[in-house]
């Protein structure tokens, strides 16, 4: 089917279909019999896009709480096979490469080498200091130091002054050296380490984010129907137990209204 008459066959089922919205800052996006693909979604995306939210709608049918749940294997596939997880986690990794976290992962390694770079600098000074335990020396000086706002914020402004003459002083990470001109070399090394640590923490955070979205039932089942229709060989190759158990259901009705596009 083109793209007119997916459309055209979706409103027949009941479903209002938008081409012209922001789709909530996706390339598409379903609720509540309601599809909408973005307006800014590239020509050669926007089938794959509709056929992904139309798997979704299907999906709704079988789990009508799915969009809270995020879904069933065991539902959508009628098999608890571990190996129906591992495969359509492999179709999506091929349909939608951002769910690999690449850069992320670029980035972490970045600045897990940044952390030890400090470390090095730190261990010159301190032979025996490791991160996991206390640096007793750090602590000590850091007390009287405007610089121990630093190892929470990369970047502070403090007021300081009496009510009538306030003055602000702005300390960053990367002027450490300009701002503390007596700090020694460990400590600053110290200072920046803790923030790239914390740095690796947030962007931890932000790929198990990604993962646990993309590992949804509901978005691997949308993109097992995605990837069948941008290379259905390929996918058929990576997923062969998955797409055997997919296409016998289809062909019992189980999968509704999905048999009539695919």
């Amino acid at each position: 089917m083109q793209k007119k008459e997916l459309i055209k066959y979706f409103k027949s089922l009941g479903l209002t279909v938008h081409t012209t919205t922001k789709a909530r800052g996706h390339q598409g996006f379903f609720m509540k019999n309601r599809i909408d693909i973005s307006k800014n979604t590239p020509e050669e995306r926007v089938i794959p896009t509709l056929l992904h939210e139309f798997a979704h709608y299907i999906h709704s049918k079988l789990e009508p709480d799915m969009a809270k749940t995020g879904g069933n294997i065991s539902i959508l596939f009628k098999s608890n096979d571990k190996k129906i997880l591992q495969e359509l986690i492999k179709v999506t990794n091929f349909v939608d490469q951002n769910s690999l976290c690449i850069r992320l992962f670029e980035h972490k390694d970045r600045v897990k080498n940044k952390i030890i770079e400090q470390e090095k600098i730190i261990k010159k000074f301190y032979p025996n200091f490791q991160r996991s335990k206390k640096f007793k020396e750090f602590d000590k000086y850091i007390k009287k130091s405007n610089a121990r706002y630093l190892l929470k914020y990369d970047r502070v402004k403090l007021i300081c002054g009496s009510f009538f003459r306030k003055t602000t002083k702005l300390y960053t990470i990367d002027n450490i050296e300009q701002d503390f001109t007596d700090m020694p070399q460990a400590f600053i090394a110290y200072i920046r380490l803790k923030s790239y640590q914390k740095k690796r923490s947030r962007i931890s955070t932000r790929i198990n984010k990604y993962k646990k979205y993309y590992e949804q039932p509901a978005e691997l089942f949308a993109r097992l129907v995605e990837g069948l229709y941008l290379d259905k060989e390929w996918v058929e190759a990576i997923a062969p137990n998955t797409v055997k158990i997919f296409y016998k259901l289809l062909a019992e009705g189980y999968y509704m209204e999905l048999s009539k596009i695919i």
